[in-house]
């Protein structure tokens, strides 16, 4: 065999490999953005919402800006998050009453597309207590509602049972949202403080798991009249749980809430709107907390993000 021959006809399917290779690199270096699969890569849930409950439109990673603290950060990925881990987390010192409202939930759980994972718990002694583990069967998932046990000898730290399920949560790398009903009152740690002392901790393990946390305010099964100063603190952490996971808080006033199912409708609208935003974070050598904003030049439309994100510690 000529080896020149050969030599130059293997050189020519290289520069033809290389050539149809080219526009693959280029599209993957353009801009220098990251890849969403670096090992260093932070993925986060971003919710779009438009004015006045409006449908917000589609949203590229070309339609936002991000911001790291004061500095702007590369969107290395934007994509419609389609599986989602959605739990309910009820809290057993609630009013057994709220149960009449279940088939309302009950409809909006059976109403979630397939890719929805459902799971249904009761906050109890500061744990929560799994009724039914994340499964697609929704209308199993259904079937574990119950009414609250509405009794003081169950009353437990909200926060600490969602610090416990977050512990234990799959990792999945998708979407994950807990619904969670409950006074905001934590009887560990004696209730009427303006600032939970463990709300600080479940913040940072749901932001840190990219947990979304909806709460919704229902009164405990305590009769007692309590100031309104007090249980507007209680509110105030509920919605600060919320806030800053990325998530809306919903209540009526210091009351029981009389219709369940338009909030249920606000979520659905949010959780339809869902994007997983990926970007890389140097987190250093052991990792940490930094504050991140998102902003579009679209019309009318905002988004609910986690107020801080875990950059993981540099490989």
């Amino acid at each position: 065999m000529n080896t020149n021959i050969y030599r130059k006809g293997s050189l020519l399917l290289g520069a033809l490999f290389a050539a149809s290779f080219m526009p693959l690199v280029l599209e993957a270096t353009e801009n220098n953005a990251p890849a969403a699969s670096d090992p260093s890569a932070v993925v986060m849930t971003v919710t779009a919402t438009a004015k006045k409950d409006a449908e917000p439109p589609a949203v590229t990673k070309n339609d936002v800006e991000l911001y790291q603290g004061k500095e702007r950060v590369q969107v290395a990925d934007l994509r419609r998050g389609e599986t989602l881990y959605l739990a309910v987390l009820i809290d057993d010192s609630l009013r057994s009453s709220l149960a009449n409202q279940w088939s309302d939930l009950r409809a909006f759980l059976m109403a979630q597309p397939q890719t929805t994972y459902i799971a249904v718990a009761y906050a109890r002694n500061g744990v929560a207590m799994v009724a039914q583990d994340f499964t697609t069967d929704h209308a199993l998932a259904a079937k574990a509602l119950r009414m609250p046990l509405g009794q003081l000898s169950v009353a437990t730290s909200p926060y600490l049972a969602v610090q416990d399920w977050i512990k234990r949560w799959p990792a999945s790398g998708e979407r994950s949202s807990i619904i969670l009903f409950s006074s905001g009152v934590d009887y560990f740690r004696g209730g009427p403080a303006t600032l939970d002392p463990d709300l600080d901790s479940t913040i940072s393990g749901a932001q840190k798991k990219n947990v979304n946390i909806w709460t919704i305010y229902a009164p405990d099964s305590v009769r007692r009249v309590r100031g309104s100063f007090r249980a507007f603190n209680w509110q105030s952490n509920l919605d600060r749980l919320s806030q800053a996971t990325g998530a809306e808080s919903y209540s009526l006033g210091l009351g029981a809430p009389v219709d369940l199912k338009p909030y249920f409708d606000r979520i659905q609208r949010n959780l339809n709107n869902q994007y997983l935003l990926a970007f890389v974070g140097d987190g250093g050598h052991k990792g940490k907390f930094e504050t991140v904003k998102l902003t579009s030049e679209l019309r009318n439309v905002g988004f609910l993000t986690p107020s801080e994100v875990f950059l993981p510690a540099s490989r």
